[in-house]
């Protein structure tokens, strides 16, 4: 799998002000750690999203989110969000803030 890199350095760039962020290679793609959490990441053009279970199940109705199935089975409070939900800037930020913002309420790693 190719990372869309143009895409992940959006959005390191929207991650760049908060404390204790790492990537890491995960998942055939990068993901965006914040305090030691999965927050967001990027796999080819899609952007996974980490969010409380239920913030992530409302998302399911919002254009362009499915379900993150990366093995085979629905992984409880992580959706795909597909590029047509993040060409706007102001679209990926939102998705971005709000997992960077679920990975700030957990504990530290």
């Amino acid at each position: 799998m190719a990372v869309d890199e143009a895409l992940a350095d959006r959005v390191r760039e929207l991650l760049a002000p908060r404390d204790s962020l790492s990537e890491r290679r995960m998942f055939g793609g990068i993901g965006f750690m914040v305090g030691g959490n999965m927050a967001v990441g990027v796999i080819e053009q899609d952007v996974i999203v980490r969010l409380d279970a239920a913030d992530a199940q409302l998302a399911l109705a919002e254009p362009g989110v499915r379900e993150f199935d990366f093995t085979g089975r629905a992984m409880k409070g992580w959706i795909y969000v597909g590029p047509e939900a993040t060409t706007e800037d102001r679209d990926l930020a939102s998705w971005v803030e709000a997992g960077a913002d679920y990975a700030t309420s957990l504990p530290p790693k």
